[in-house]
């Protein structure tokens, strides 16, 4: 599955006229093989063994291409870096408060909400995004531990 939606967005890349460097096909993998919504820094510190002229600055610069091609969400929340979400379908944001981890799921029944919201306001919706915040079972567990 990861392949194809390397290849995908490689095709999507070059006819959007973008170049494909060893370092973008790297930082692309990267992103589709990560479950846990990697920060720049993350990737950076990820790939810096296997491109050691890689700058942090790199990775932002291919982030932001990713990002205006459509394949990649900037997930901003508060005061902590972006992470960054490889696009494979709609999905929502299970945040953990205390390690900041971010798990995906899916509900289907919220393009109902966005029927409903452009009868009742009039609005056009073009997106919506949904979080939901609580305590990851690692936290939760070593909240436990400590307790006892």
């Amino acid at each position: 599955m990861s392949e194809m939606h390397l290849k995908d967005a490689l095709d999507t890349l070059k006819t959007t006229g973008v170049r494909i460097t060893p370092q973008r096909h790297a930082i692309l993998e990267y992103l589709i093989e990560s479950m846990n919504h990697p920060t720049a820094d993350e990737i950076y510190k990820s790939l810096e063994g296997k491109f050691p002229n890689m700058s942090v600055a790199t990775v932002y610069n291919n982030l932001r291409v990713f990002r205006e091609a459509g394949l990649v969400k900037e997930l901003t929340y508060g005061d902590t870096a972006s992470r960054f979400d490889f696009v494979t379908n709609d999905h929502y944001h299970m945040i953990c408060q205390c390690c900041g981890k971010i798990v995906d799921f899916h509900y289907p029944g919220l393009n109902e909400v966005e029927q409903f919201a452009s009868h009742v306001t009039g609005f056009q919706v073009n997106s919506h995004r949904l979080e939901v915040y609580g305590t990851c079972p690692d936290c939760v567990d070593n909240v436990d531990r400590k307790a006892n």
